[in-house]
């Protein structure tokens, strides 16, 4: 068994069980190995370090180090494990690989479910821009300008004549979403800030990331007054005349913008990236500004159907994970006999 020794909260010790290995694994650092005496049962062991009542102790036993919590070996040893007979062990072990197996079995549906679910909004994007053959195809460059944001520097002298302001950070600009949990606020001259403003309805794109996620752009509007972005989030400011902010940023999620941006994109081992003349060389299909409106509708509703489906979805695996560690927590501590509980898993 390994047992993750560092990490936030909800990570640390996580832990996995090696049966059987016909070559050599190595373990990094940020794991301790456990082997437990004969007497003992491996399984049982490592079905209560996924109890609550073991993730209780960690809690307690844990040591915070620059904003993570760390677990050594020595402190790891002296939690308390209950210890019932060997046959027990094996006895409990046994009935949670079933029931465990099942809820497993359970939840992998429900993940393949959420997958199949993706692959339908993105086959309904991808159908709203399967327009007529007649529709002009028009450079975004014609239709946009592109603002770049502020760079972050430490070193930067902000002089007398400076602001403080909220700016948005790549992290920030999910795909399709703005995750605005966490805004970071930074201190720029006052001319600089009045470049990097973003407006209602500025379409952000960030600059670099995932390959499949490049170029995707999410509509700002206007959620926090006077905000500024990062140098590497673009705000796209389009012609509103011409072209909806809504219809753009859907369009970057269908095929045709997902392959220009995936065949132009800077690629490196981990990341790629993009860059404004290339985001200004996207071809949009420019149908009468009321149609770009009637597209925008049809897939919104179409999208906020399946994910209220996807919604049900996870909150239905959220209650697995939560039935799956109130079972193992309450057969390794002894709550019921497993011997006449064969049904529990299945209610």
């Amino acid at each position: 068994m390994v047992v993750k020794s560092s990490g936030s909260d909800a990570h640390l010790g996580k832990s996995g069980y090696v049966e059987s290995s016909d070559t050599p694994v190595y373990f990094s650092n940020f794991l301790q190995r456990l082997r437990v005496v004969a007497q003992v049962e491996p399984r049982f062991v490592w079905y209560f370090l996924n109890s609550q009542d073991m993730k209780s102790q960690i809690r307690e036993i844990s040591s915070t180090t620059t904003g993570l919590q760390n677990l050594t070996g020595g402190v790891l040893g002296e939690a308390a494990v209950p210890c019932p007979p060997l046959s027990d062990q094996r006895r409990i072990a046994d009935f949670l690989d079933v029931e465990t197996a099942h809820i497993d079995e359970l939840d992998a549906a429900r993940s393949r479910h959420l997958e199949l679910l993706q692959e339908l909004s993105a086959a309904h994007v991808a159908s709203a821009f399967e327009l007529e053959a007649t529709v002009p195809k028009v450079r975004l460059g014609y239709l946009a300008t592109i603002q770049t944001g502020v760079t972050v520097d430490a070193s930067r002298s902000a002089g007398s004549d400076a602001v403080t302001r909220p700016y948005l950070r790549v992290a920030n600009v999910q795909a399709g979403y703005l995750d605005l949990n966490q805004i970071t606020e930074i201190t720029v001259p006052r001319r600089l800030a009045a470049a990097s403003t973003l407006q209602a309805g500025d379409v952000l794109m960030t600059e670099g990331g995932d390959l499949d996620k490049l170029g995707r752009g999410t509509v700002w509007e206007g959620q926090i007054e006077g905000c500024l972005h990062q140098n590497h989030v673009f705000a796209v400011r389009v012609n509103r005349g011409a072209l909806d902010a809504d219809y753009l940023a859907m369009l970057t999620r269908a095929t045709p913008a997902r392959i220009h941006f995936e065949s132009t994109g800077n690629k490196t081992t981990n990341l790629a990236s993009t860059s404004s003349s290339k985001i200004r060389e996207l071809r949009v299909p420019l149908p009468p500004i009321s149609r770009q409106r009637a597209v925008v509708a049809e897939v919104k509703a179409a999208l906020a159907a399946i994910e209220a489906i996807a919604s049900a979805v996870r909150c239905q695996r959220k209650l697995l994970a939560e039935r799956r560690q109130a079972l193992i927590t309450a057969a390794v501590t002894g709550q019921f006999d497993v011997t006449t509980a064969g049904c529990v898993g299945a209610e």
